[in-house]
């Protein structure tokens, strides 16, 4: 099912390569003259600084990945293979000489290997029959080639890239026509040259940087004997590829679909964690392009790119304005894991248009909780979950979770009960923390915590809801009376009571009670009444206005709050933080507005 939806999206895409070639970024190309001398190199790459990007070429596939072994692109290459120049790497200082060797003999058979005759291709063989090793090391870029050792691309001066050239390109299709094993293709049903190795798939994170593999099998059938490292699926003496037998027409199709599904420039894609994910329909669609700013979110080094076309689809969600089109075309999402040389498939979810727009949608809606001005409304699934991990760094953000978190959006299910815990954790973890720059502390309870707690515990709700209890609100709710909820607002006011009292102060009862507070209430709010006294007697003698106010605020809370409790449960904790942040942002925001 997977194969067959990336074949058919290669079909519906009018701008992938055609069959046998792909399109390649290369940072400089070899210019030759008629006689095919090597003039020097010209640099394709544009932008300034570290922003430099190679200009893509469409250049003849190798249709399979090179792996450990010895083989050669047709008329694009790097250095060692064009020249015959080794390079020293950082992992291997002393280059392999004689592999260097074999790797120009196997450069120059594959172009050789042409059938056919054409001008460009006689100015190639031209040049393979001279050395430039001394030419090449005196061009003004040679540094800047060798630094980057990447593929080189052959051009004819004053005509472009020898690929340019259609005369050539059709001796090169011609010549592949040489056929190997044929069999009956496991994606199209039709018969087909079965391929022994796929070509590789490129830009999921982790996998290997020359290209990993969706679909392999690594045994060798020598003698009729199974040599490979696990010989239990070679009963039948079928060598790699002939395990899984997939045509060369296919394998090509959902090899360059993937790839370009992965590229650095696709609106398709989104990182979670470990996890690339992708996602396609079966026929174009808008919420192709919707689905990448529901979830993914601008490049670092070009923060501001797209921020406008976010802050549409959010308002338009937020005012009902958001269509979502009775469509009952395929929609697919696909996560893929590095998993050694090959890729594993984490996740596949399959629905229509129609369905996964809700989903996108209702996942939006769930999120939202009021917040500041200066804060970037949109919430990405990466911020989401960077907010619960330790340090907020990617490689502290469970894999689990992220999974299971992808999962219930797709599913429209409830979130993962791990990922209510762990934002409820992180918010008694940040207690005290402060901001390097300014020297403030951070709020604990952030914007990105306070809506994933939002959207689990309304979630959990509408699964099970025997007390039939009302859904948290977007923002304060004057007529929820949890327990947990009017604690927090409790809390909040407590907190706003010091600070009015006592300006400028460093570290606020949030620093040292809030995890007390939010988990055993009895204990700390105890201590935390009585310390209220003292604030609200200084805020009686020099704001007499603000005693007031406090004092009718505290008043409301308390009202349905006939003791303690000993200790709140974890979904009750959660409600304490929306509390918590409900009442902060809207204290904050009177100050603001009275200001």
């Amino acid at each position: 099912m997977i194969l067959q939806a990336l074949k058919e999206y290669y079909d519906r895409k009018a701008d992938l390569p055609r069959e046998g070639w792909e399109l390649k970024e290369i940072p400089f190309l070899v210019l030759l003259n008629q006689a095919g001398d090597f003039i020097g190199f010209e640099d394709t790459r544009e932008g300034d600084g570290k922003r430099l990007r190679a200009k893509k070429f469409l250049v003849p596939s190798l249709g399979e990945k090179k792996g450990s072994g010895i083989k050669s692109n047709l008329l694009w290459e790097n250095i060692e293979y064009m020249f015959d120049i080794p390079v020293p790497t950082q992992t291997k200082k002393i280059p392999d000489i004689e592999r260097v060797h074999k790797q120009h003999d196997e450069f120059k058979r594959s172009i050789i290997a042409i059938n056919g005759k054409c001008e460009t291709l006689e100015i190639v063989k031209s040049f393979l029959k001279k050395n430039y090793q001394e030419a090449v090391k005196k061009d003004k870029y040679w540094g800047q080639v060798v630094k980057l050792n990447q593929s080189l691309l052959l051009a004819v001066n004053d005509k472009g890239p020898v690929t340019n050239d259609p005369e050539l390109c059709q001796l090169i299709d011609a010549s592949r026509l040489v056929r190997g094993h044929i069999g009956r293709c496991l994606v199209t049903g039709s018969e087909d040259e079965i391929v022994a190795l796929e070509p590789p798939v490129k830009g999921v994170r982790g996998a290997n940087s020359m290209g990993a593999s969706l679909v392999s099998v690594n045994n060798k059938i020598s003698n009729g004997v199974n040599s490979g490292p696990v010989p239990a699926f070679a009963s039948f003496m079928k060598e790699k590829g002939l395990n899984s037998p997939i045509g060369k027409t296919a394998s090509f199709a959902y090899t360059t679909a993937l790839n370009h599904l992965l590229g650095k420039e696709s609106h398709q894609k989104l990182q979670v964690a470990d996890t690339t994910t992708i996602f396609w329909s079966e026929t174009s669609s808008s919420l192709e392009n919707d689905a990448f700013f529901f979830f993914s979110e601008p490049p670092k080094d070009d923060p501001d790119r797209n921020t406008e076309a976010v802050k549409v689809l959010y308002e338009t969600i937020w005012s009902g304005a958001y269509i979502i089109p009775d469509d009952r075309t395929r929609f697919y999402v696909l996560g893929l894991s590095p998993n050694s040389a090959r890729i594993a498939v984490r996740f596949w979810h399959v629905g229509t248009i129609q369905e996964m727009g809700y989903r996108f949608k209702q996942h939006v809606e769930d999120l939202s909780i009021v917040h500041g001005a200066k804060i970037d409304p949109a919430l990405p699934i990466r911020r989401l979950l960077l907010s619960i991990a330790a340090q907020e760094k990617d490689d502290n953000i469970p894999p689990s979770i992220a999974g299971e978190t992808m999962r219930a959006i797709l599913e429209a299910t409830p979130y993962p009960a791990t990922l209510l815990h762990a934002a409820i954790r992180r918010n008694r973890a940040e207690q005290a923390k402060k901001n390097k720059v300014t020297g403030k502390p951070w709020p604990n309870v952030s914007y990105e915590r306070a809506a994933i707690i939002k959207a689990c515990l309304n979630r959990a709700l509408r699964f099970n809801n025997p007390g039939n209890e009302k859904e948290i609100t977007m923002s304060l709710d004057l007529e929820n009376t949890n327990i947990g909820y009017r604690l927090g607002r409790l809390f909040a006011t407590l907190e706003k009571i010091q600070s009015d009292a006592n300006p400028g102060i460093n570290a606020t009862i949030r620093d040292r009670f809030y995890g007390a507070a939010s988990s055993t209430p009895i204990i700390a709010f105890a201590t935390l009444m009585r310390l209220k006294e003292h604030h609200l007697a200084k805020l009686k003698k020099e704001k007499h206005s603000l005693f007031i106010f406090h004092e009718r605020l505290i008043g409301e809370i308390m009202l349905p709050i006939t003791n303690f409790p000993a200790h709140l449960d974890m979904a009750d904790q959660g409600r304490f933080a929306i509390g918590y942040y409900h009442q902060t942002h809207e204290l904050w925001k009177k100050k603001s507005q009275n200001a």
